[in-house]
């Protein structure tokens, strides 16, 4: 067997292998030893007969699919592994023959690769640059949230519905005046402020009275799961049934000491507000490296394959099955509710699937382009740092790491170094 690879259209390599006639004799051979038992002749038991009468009988190509097969499972893993440094296969080839006879066999197989990315800069830029304050309003409403522990719920008849209470509502939608599924129900518990519905949604109702109806005017996200409903804007009627609110109890240093092990009202409202300060410091740094990451690639060009695009939808199907078999739903019964084929709910994440993957390419291209790397020294360090949170040694902790463990804080330090990176060698405008 030899083989040759050449550069094809579409981020593909074309690899042409070639066999001899006595390879093609011999898979040919294993694929009669596979497949034998399937055949049927008269006058032989089922899988008794010898190769050329079956041969005979059903034509001379009976074996040659699985003599294919032999040649193509025997031979292409090992010259993937060969080109690894020339490049990496990031999904199944298309497999076609390209020349047939009893002297030699060729076979052609397009694989799909990882391309090579062009940024057009990726220093220099100005960059939204993301900061949130915490305010003493939300450290109060943070730390009144303990009380819901021990919170009663109380029907309430007195006053509109607000904020925080659990309404029971009748509801009917549509778009463009045509009702769709999903839409419609009755006796449906909603608590306000959840964010269980649409925006808009739940703001539209505060204020209601028990029975009221009233007109909801929405507008469903872009990027709605719903291919159907994205973008769209809708219009629902709502008639509220009833109101539940919360009846709490007081706020006091005995119920801090006993529900959050705080020794007084004061000192928990410091440890509230240390967390959220946290809260708002990191969310303010992931939309940071996300504006950062954006700008790079708006300048980037790179023709990406179907198939990483696949590969990346499969894994945002998945989660998204996780999320909802957590809450006991299972992904066909979602599929029937929404009205959707498996592959209409897959062509939605396309487009973000899409920018996912060339964030990557991005990524791994500036890490390459500055060799940033986690030195031994600065994974010791966070390993040590793990330990201690649990109490333990950090040599005992470091034994029982899994090597998958090691590798995720390898590359967690590399990711960390990129984007303080990119932070110095751009202009983050707040």
């Amino acid at each position: 067997m030899n083989y040759t690879t050449s550069a094809s259209e579409k981020s593909t390599v074309k690899i042409t292998i070639a066999f001899t006639g006595e390879e093609w004799k011999a898979a040919i051979d294993k694929a009669y030893a596979r497949t034998r038992g399937k055949y049927s002749v008269p006058g032989f038991r089922k899988g008794k007969a010898p190769k050329s009468v079956i041969e005979n009988y059903y034509g001379k190509g009976a074996f040659f699919d699985e003599a294919f097969n032999v040649l193509y499972s025997e031979n292409y893993p090992q010259i993937i592994d060969k080109e690894k440094d020339n490049f990496t296969a990031v999904g199944a080839p298309e497999l076609s023959v390209e020349d047939l006879s009893d002297d030699k066999v060729v076979l052609v197989a397009t694989v799909p690769v990882k391309p090579e990315v062009q940024i057009g800069s990726y220093k220099g830029l100005e960059i939204k640059k993301f900061e949130y304050n915490v305010t003493d309003a939300e450290v109060k409403a943070e730390v009144e949230k303990i009380l819901l522990r021990e919170a009663k719920d109380v029907d309430v008849t007195d006053r509109p519905c607000k904020d925080g209470d659990t309404v029971n509502i009748d509801f009917s939608g549509s778009v463009d005046g045509e009702k769709f599924a999903g839409g419609t129900a009755e006796g449906y518990d909603l608590t306000l402020g959840s964010g269980a519905f649409i925006p808009g949604f739940e703001s539209q109702v505060e204020g209601m009275k028990i029975g009221e109806e009233r007109k909801i005017s929405v507008h469903f996200p872009a990027d709605y799961q719903a291919d159907n409903l994205r973008d769209k804007d809708a219009e629902f009627t709502v008639k509220l049934n009833g109101i539940k609110g919360k009846e709490l109890p007081e706020l006091t240093d005995e119920y801090v000491k006993k529900h959050a092990g705080s020794e007084s009202i004061a000192d928990y409202t410091a440890k509230v507000k240390e967390r959220l300060e946290k809260q708002a410091a990191d969310k303010g740094r992931d939309e940071t490296e996300n504006s950062i990451l954006e700008a790079i690639c708006a300048t980037a060009e790179c023709e990406i394959p179907q198939a990483m695009v696949e590969n990346e939808i499969d894994e945002m199907v998945q989660n998204f099955s996780y999320r909802l078999m957590y809450q006991g739903i299972k992904m066909d019964d979602y599929l029937k509710y929404m009205g959707q084929t498996m592959e209409q709910f897959r062509s939605q994440f396309n487009e973000q699937a899409s920018k996912r993957v060339l964030s990557q390419l991005v990524i791994e291209k500036i890490i390459k382009e500055e060799n940033i790397t986690a030195a031994q020294e600065e994974i010791d360090e966070k390993i040590a740092s793990q330990a201690a949170e649990v109490e333990k040694p950090a040599e005992e902790y470091k034994k029982n790491m899994d090597p998958r463990q090691l590798e995720y804080i390898a590359n967690d330090i590399v990711i960390t170094k990129l984007f303080d990176f990119l932070s110095a060698n751009n202009n983050l405008v707040k």
